[in-house]
């Protein structure tokens, strides 16, 4: 699943917001995420800007207050996503914004990185018995138990997250994926806040099923998400790369695929009698051969075939089958 995260980039303006739903759809996008705030509930008297914040307002109320949608404003957001076939995923970051989810009509939420160890968050959320989504950057992974058990009873996902705006290439550390899979299960996405078209492709291939990505109708616009998010032509090329990695990676077990059977049959090789040999021949080592194909007796029986004595007489050059040995 591919989401588009078009978080606070609408600026405020529900005609913007509208016009990046559409944005996504056209890209191949499953669904759209925004968040779900009201800067009095969510800051205190204390609260600061973050350093990629600085300079974009006086502090954080300011910033946030003209990032702002309502509820309603939201609910019909709701309304134009499934109109364009996209689900409609919301961020809470209160136990208020929550109670107003269901309201809004849902299909899925989204936890920030901050919040995965918001246990009361995450609780309230998982009550609205959706799906969850469950970013993790700014975590040590020994402090993730909690939020992995919430995201998998809800169905959802842990997503592997750096949280940094943008992310330089090198820290954008696709290895937490195996990690997190590796100590909890479960399914594991990547949240990509990196500047790269691939790096959603790459996180495919590292073992990703969701992807989450910032969506802008243009990166030097200001705000504080436009800078770490892709435009609407990058998004598609984003998509179609995260797709055809997903299909090349295929099935997550190894086995013979059908469209290899043909060389494995003509190209492994068999145990083949070096001579014609009569019936009742005991045969040694000497008069066996290893050569393709691989319709007989497999080459890792070689060893056991000193001794045995043919059922019936054979040709030289042909693979051996068992029907060719009396019973042991």
């Amino acid at each position: 699943m591919v989401v588009a995260e078009i978080g606070v980039n609408h600026d405020g303006d529900p005609g913007r917001a509208r016009e990046l739903i559409e944005a996504a759809a056209a890209a191949g996008a499953d669904a759209v995420k925004f968040q779900l705030f009201r800067p009095e509930r969510l800051l205190s008297s204390r609260a600061e800007l973050a350093s990629y914040q600085d300079g974009q307002a006086e502090d954080p109320g300011a910033l946030l207050a003209g990032l702002t949608l309502s509820g309603e404003q939201m609910r019909g957001l709701a309304a134009v996503a499934r109109a364009a076939g996209l689900g409609f995923w919301v961020t809470p970051f209160s136990l208020a914004d929550v109670a107003e989810l269901e309201a809004i009509g849902i299909d899925g939420v989204k936890i920030a990185s901050p919040d995965a160890v918001n246990t009361p968050l995450l609780s309230a959320a998982t009550a609205l018995e959706r799906p969850m989504l469950i970013s993790t950057g700014t975590c040590d992974l020994e402090e993730l138990g909690p939020a992995a058990e919430y995201a998998q009873r809800s169905g959802g996902a842990l997503m592997q997250c750096v949280s940094a705006y943008p992310t330089p290439e090198k820290d954008a550390g696709l290895g937490g994926i195996a990690a997190l899979r590796a100590r909890y299960g479960g399914a594991v996405g990547y949240s990509d806040h990196t500047a790269a078209e691939d790096t959603g492709a790459l996180a495919v291939a590292a073992g990703a099923c969701v992807l989450e990505k910032h969506l802008t109708y243009r990166r030097d616009a200001v705000g504080p998400d436009h800078a770490a998010s892709i435009e609407p032509s990058g998004f598609a090329r984003y998509v179609a790369a995260a797709r055809r990695a997903a299909v090349m990676l295929g099935p997550t077990e190894k086995v013979c695929s059908a469209i290899e059977r043909d060389v494995r049959r003509v190209s492994r090789q068999s145990v083949c009698p070096v001579v014609a040999l009569p019936a009742g021949h005991v045969l040694s080592a000497e008069d066996l051969a290893v050569k393709r194909p691989g319709t007989g007796i497999p080459a890792n029986a070689l060893t056991q075939l000193a001794g045995r004595r043919l059922a019936r007489g054979v040709e030289g050059d042909r693979p051996l089958v068992w029907d060719d040995l009396e019973p042991v």
